[in-house]
């Protein structure tokens, strides 16, 4: 217990150690590059937030390109920042292409940060909707009058009367089923995606 400890320890300091010094380089930049006071703590801040809400929705495991393209951005602005204050470039001289890229960061960050925020993954499938109750019609032969020896004629078989609606989404799972499978939907298949009994299911299939 006491080795894990100091194991978590050690990870937080150097944890605490590199963010500190990202952030005063972060300062530091963008305080050479024209943005005073407050405004240059701002964007040590910004660049930090970005990384976070990437790490975020790559965590999630939804919408992991977006995820990766802005964890990038923000990355490559953070090292960036460093490498500039590390004596690459002199920074009471910036160049102009620097002061430009500063002076836009905080629109990409805002942008960035929308996106990961209220972008939400692809909606899932329909829900099936509630199956009203079984139209059953008995249409029996009317009773015809004949010779004394004929037998009377036997009542037709009950018909399935499918309301247009559930034919039209028994459809549509039809098709969703044919294109991530590539063979028709089977009758047993599609009665447990409905949830509708053996017979409606029958009488949906023949009119798919």
């Amino acid at each position: 217990m006491r080795a894990y400890l100091a194991r978590v320890d050690a990870v937080l300091v150097q944890a605490v150690i590199a963010a500190a010094l990202s952030f005063a380089h972060l300062h530091d930049l963008a305080s050479a590059a024209g943005q005073d006071g407050w405004k240059a703590w701002a964007y040590p801040v910004s660049v930090d937030l970005l990384l976070v809400a990437a790490w975020k929705r790559l965590r999630s495991g939804a919408s992991k390109a977006a995820g990766w393209c802005w964890f990038v951005v923000a990355l490559a602005a953070s090292l960036g920042a460093n490498v500039a204050t590390a004596g690459l470039l002199d920074l009471a001289n910036v160049p102009d292409w620097l002061s430009i890229l500063v002076a836009g960061w905080p629109a990409v960050a805002f942008l960035g940060g929308t996106l990961l925020a209220h972008t939400t993954p692809a909606a899932e499938a329909a829900p099936v909707p509630a199956q009203s109750a079984e139209v059953v019609s008995l249409s029996a032969a009317p009773e015809t009058a004949g010779p004394p020896a004929a037998p009377e004629p036997e009542p037709e078989t009950p018909t399935l009367h499918v309301p247009a609606a559930l034919v039209n989404h028994a459809r549509k799972l039809a098709d969703e089923h044919h294109a991530r499978t590539g063979s028709p939907i089977d009758t047993a298949t599609l009665r447990a995606r409905l949830g509708v009994p053996a017979p409606l299911a029958d009488a949906i299939a023949s009119r798919l």
